[in-house]
């Protein structure tokens, strides 16, 4: 028994990752139709890939997932470039001919030399200061033999707006000759336009894949994937709620499930009840980020007694939201009914919504429109599931 518990603690960090992105292909789940479209941006000459949506939705596990598939075909070259702030193009294409290698053959030494070879990055034949033809040369070399495709991952963190028009610049040029390489740049955003400089030159070469919120059926398979791996069981009520709680966010997923889970084996079961899950919601909020819980705090903080700045909250994260993830004053009505057992009326607390909005109680929503018509949007992902966790643990939920 000891023996086969230990085995499930060290299946346990296999089966849940919430600590770095999904890497084992056989735990990825879901995403079929962006796996779909991006398998089409690839293998169609021209087109180019761009990727975006909220942060914590799981762009990086199918960037790797992505990466894993293609890493296995002979006929493809391919590099994955992680972005960061102080990075400019020249910096970037380093980073992405720095993974590609090229062997050049060497004469051995002696009366019968064994033929050598020199290997070299191929960052090192890229000039120091790099412009969008010269990476454009370089890919035409490459692509004679190979399809190449280049991952460029949290675009969004480039803030020198001259690197995102030179890459826009270096898009059009692969495009325009017909280069059989794909660029598929990865970010936090809304919309292309919000992470692309100069877009509209380049819509027609580029293949667009909005990253929404898992479903809940992926959510599940998340689940059921780990429990598999663990030898486990789920109970249908316990599985429900868990897929509840994570709000299409597949980090809460491994998170939580990790935190179920390692309640059920530490009590030596074999099947996760209600009362796992209660466990593992506790432990999982004790883990989540600083900035989340601070931000939460700072939002629902009061001294004035009978205030509803917890509930008004709570409401918001139970709303109904648009494919956009924003909700209206109307559609806090309702569960902030369900969850004060009393009704009420907008006025009463849309002073509460412009405040979440607002310095003084940390912007945990954002705003936009005009008065009377209002939309609200967690700025954080993180921020739903963690407040509806929150509500569970605070006896405001049931």
């Amino acid at each position: 028994m000891q023996d086969e518990y230990m085995q499930r603690l060290v299946a346990l960090g296999e089966a849940f990752t919430p600590g770095s992105p999904v890497n084992n292909q056989d735990l990825f789940s879901g995403r079929s139709e962006q796996i779909q479209k991006i398998l089409g941006g690839v293998t169609q000459r021209g087109y180019h890939v761009v990727l975006y949506g909220e942060r914590g939705v799981g762009k990086t596990s199918l960037a790797n997932f992505t990466s894993r598939i293609y890493s296995n075909s002979p006929g493809t070259l391919i590099a994955k470039v992680t972005c960061d702030a102080g990075d400019n193009f020249t910096s970037i294409w380093k980073k992405a001919f720095k993974e590609i290698t090229y062997a050049t053959p060497k004469a051995g030494i002696g009366f019968a030399p064994t033929p050598e070879a020199t290997v070299a990055a191929l960052s090192d034949y890229l000039p120091d200061v790099t412009n969008p033809d010269d990476v454009r040369r370089m890919l035409a070399s490459l692509a004679a033999e190979k399809t190449v495709l280049i991952i460029l991952d949290e675009y969004d963190r480039i803030v020198d707006k001259l690197t995102s028009t030179l890459i826009s610049d270096t898009i059009k040029v692969l495009s325009d000759n017909g280069t059989n390489a794909t660029l598929m740049l990865i970010g936090v955003a809304d919309s292309v336009s919000d992470l692309i400089e100069g877009h509209q030159s380049i819509e027609r070469a580029l293949v667009q894949i909005p990253m929404p919120r898992m479903s809940n059926q992926e959510i599940g398979q998340i689940i059921d994937k780990g429990a598999a791996i663990l030898k486990m069981d789920v109970d249908a009520d316990a599985r429900s709620m868990i897929v509840k709680l994570c709000q299409g966010v597949p980090y809460v997923a491994h998170l939580l499930g990790l935190h179920c889970f390692k309640s059920a084996i530490a009590s030596g079961l074999t099947t996760v009840s209600m009362e796992n899950v209660r466990l593992g919601i506790s432990a999982s909020l004790d883990q989540w980020h600083e900035s989340i819980k601070k931000a939460h705090y700072d939002a629902t903080k009061s001294h004035q007694p009978g205030n509803i700045y917890r509930e008004v909250l709570l409401a918001c994260a139970l709303s109904d939201v648009d494919e956009l993830g924003y909700f209206t004053a109307a559609n806090v009505r309702t569960p902030l009914r369900e969850i004060a057992g009393r009704e009420y009326e907008i006025p009463n607390f849309a002073a509460h919504l412009k405040q979440f909005s607002e310095d003084q109680r940390g912007n945990v929503l954002s705003r936009e429109g005009t008065k009377r018509r209002f939309r609200y949007r967690f700025t954080s992902p993180m921020m739903r599931p963690y407040i509806i966790m929150r509500g569970y643990v605070d006896g405001l939920l049931k």
